[in-house]
């Protein structure tokens, strides 16, 4: 019994823990992310500006990459509630640059196709799918938005989760540059209009 007890604690030992960033997309809310390359973050030259922006920024960077803390650094639970809502900040920057890259535009036009960001709740868009936009490139101004292709509008997400993201982890470019990118996903614009009417008369 003691023998298969070991060799269940070994076996139960040999599955890692997901990275933080795969935890941290995985959260309820965050399903508008995609994973950014470690080798992407790692680049310091991707990074260029963010540090002044981003407190605790060297401990942030070590949570997203998973790098052990200095054994002499003792952070108190309000520190360490500080440092994880830096690192969730700095992720959000580092994927508004990601996204806009080759391999970003990739991984988000793969979401796009699996309708992962909602469809357009518009009547006449037929449930167009749509992609996360940002109405600011500044964090802390306005939350994301999805915008639909088909009728050019944005609108708030259907999930109230969703709703508190910062529209600055998007940015106001990304959207435009993928279908720009990939044009073959550009549907063709609605033209459709809602008309009112009363006893099948036209309102003027």
């Amino acid at each position: 019994d003691s023998e298969s007890e070991e060799s269940e604690d070994a076996s139960g030992s040999d599955q890692e823990e997901p990275s933080w960033i795969s935890w941290f997309c995985s959260l309820r809310g965050n399903e508008f992310f995609c994973e950014v390359d470690e080798e992407y973050i790692e680049d310091d030259f991707n990074l260029s500006g963010l540090s002044s922006q981003v407190p605790y920024y060297e401990y942030a960077l070590d949570m997203i990459l998973d790098n052990e803390p200095p054994h002499d650094v003792m952070l108190t639970d309000q520190q360490h509630e500080l440092l994880e809502s830096a690192a969730e900040m700095l992720y959000g920057l580092i994927h508004a640059r990601y996204i806009v890259t080759a391999r970003g535009l990739a991984c988000m036009l793969e979401k796009f196709k699996n309708f992962e960001f909602g469809r357009c709740p518009r009547f006449h868009c037929e449930g167009q799918a749509c992609l996360p936009v940002g109405t600011s490139d500044v964090p802390g101004q306005s939350t994301v938005k999805i915008f639909c292709p088909k009728c050019e509008d944005i609108f708030y997400p259907r999930s109230e989760y969703q709703c508190s993201i910062d529209g600055a982890y998007y940015g106001t470019t990304f959207p435009h540059l993928l279908l720009m990118t990939y044009p073959m996903y550009r549907p063709p614009k609605s033209n459709d209009v809602y008309v009112p009417r009363i006893f099948g008369f036209k309102l003027h």
